[in-house]
């Protein structure tokens, strides 16, 4: 059931009072706290089962709130002019007087910051007025939660409230830009693709590798990340009787103990918002291990592609923290 206005009323008073809330926004459900607050932003990581190297996402109301927290130069004004509100993280530098705990920025100079479409996630910062630290309210490492039933599964004995404001449309996480160096980089591939953000900059946008915990910058970096509890083999072209499938487009290999198709289309954006869903779904299945078949990823006609393989090669790479 979708929450009231009275719901999110409450919600707001919970963040205020220190206590976590789960609420949606457009790419994912988020497991918020008072970003202000050591205590709460402690709470989320203890509750995620999150390394403390792995720094959060503040959500806040605007430009003007993410400049009160941290220098928005002139390549940040422009991006949030284009993209905000929207599935864009800005990492930025801290201000000195900056007031954010240290816990999300885990001890650096930089802070992730941005600004949700999601109205239901809109109204909860206009009523608690403190910026939300809010990670993917799931467990650290497993599949990102798209409905609000995702996060009772994993996490709901722990949290004071979880808002239900439907699926999340656009079903995979922000893009992450650090805008702190001469040229911005992608720190993590989304729904908003370098292209996109070079149009707005007039400049290339180079996607970063992956980096290792002492110089992680942003969340999503981590090599092993979005992960079912069975192993994941992709760019599969045909299927087991022991496997479950994730199909893509028309042409389906038969065989499979279990098919989900995230797109029968070959539509990316509709394969975005069914992807974790979808992962989530085959995980129950008592099968070997989850087979993906091809998703094309051309930088300039299948942008969107980039950040899906981004998080399945993420979910196929043994854990090794």
């Amino acid at each position: 059931m979708k929450n009231t206005t009275s719901d999110i009323k409450h919600a707001a008073s919970l963040l205020k009072s220190g206590e976590l809330v789960a609420f949606p926004t457009e790419t994912v459900y988020g497991l918020g706290g008072n970003a202000l607050s050591d205590d709460a932003v402690a709470e989320i990581y203890a509750v995620k089962e999150r390394p403390q190297f792995n720094p959060l996402i503040v959500h806040v109301r605007s430009i003007e709130d993410a400049n009160h927290h941290a220098h928005c130069n002139t390549t940040a004004r422009m991006l949030a002019h284009h993209f905000w509100p929207g599935p864009l993280t800005l990492v930025l530098l801290r201000r000195p007087e900056c007031e954010l705990s240290y816990l999300v920025s885990a001890g650096m100079d930089t802070v992730a910051v941005r600004v949700p479409a999601h109205p239901m996630a809109q109204a909860l910062l206009h009523e608690a007025g403190i910026p939300i630290a809010a990670p993917s309210a799931n467990r650290s490492g497993r599949i990102s939660p798209t409905e609000a039933s995702h996060v009772q599964e994993e996490l709901g004995g722990r949290l004071a409230m979880i808002l239900d404001g439907g699926p999340c449309h656009v079903g995979i996480e922000s893009t992450v830009v650090d805008v702190t160096g001469e040229t911005p980089i992608i720190l993590r591939p989304g729904s908003i693709s370098a292209k996109q953000i070079g149009d707005v900059l007039h400049c290339k946008i180079p996607l970063l590798p992956n980096l290792s915990s002492s110089s992680m910058r942003s969340p999503g970096q981590l090599a092993s990340h979005y992960a079912p509890s069975h192993p994941v083999r992709l760019n599969a072209t045909h299927a087991a009787a022991d496997e479950a499938l994730l199909a893509f487009g028309e042409h389906v290999p038969t065989g499979a103990a279990y098919t989900l198709n995230i797109s029968k289309h070959g539509n990316l954006q509709e394969a975005a918002a069914n992807l974790f869903r979808m992962l989530r779904a085959l995980d129950t299945k008592d099968v070997r291990c989850i087979a993906v078949m091809p998703i094309p990823e051309d930088a300039d006609t299948h942008a969107l592609g980039i950040a899906i393989n981004d998080r399945l090669k993420r979910a196929a790479t043994p854990d090794t923290i």
